[in-house]
């Protein structure tokens, strides 16, 4: 399972303040379900926690600051972050081995 998170249907640019996730289920590297889930507000370490409960494996976000980065490694969710642009076309990018993302994005 891939996240992203979103708004409006661009990737959302500050993991920590992301208001929901868009939740794609992959089979045989083709979206299958796209499922929207509310963060209810919570912050960096909570989001980790929803991410994993919901099995999602994958993150693709824009800005990530180290604490964040942390809590999902010891996750184990693989994070693509530095993705701007339409959420969807990102995940899509992904699978197709072409998502352009920086790997020391950070937040401000």
């Amino acid at each position: 399972r891939i996240a992203v998170t979103y708004e409006n249907g661009e990737v959302f640019q500050h993991f920590g303040h992301t208001e929901r996730f868009q939740v794609y289920d992959v089979e045989n590297e083709k979206i299958t379900l796209k499922t929207l889930v509310n963060t209810d507000g919570s912050g960096h370490g909570a989001l980790a926690d929803i991410l994993k409960k919901i099995h999602v494996d994958t993150l693709i976000c824009g800005g990530i600051g180290g604490g964040a980065r942390r809590a999902l490694d010891e996750a184990g969710i693989r994070l693509y972050p530095g993705v701007s642009g339409n959420a969807d076309k990102a995940v899509e990018a992904l699978l197709s081995g072409t998502l352009s993302y920086n790997p020391d994005e950070l937040c401000a």
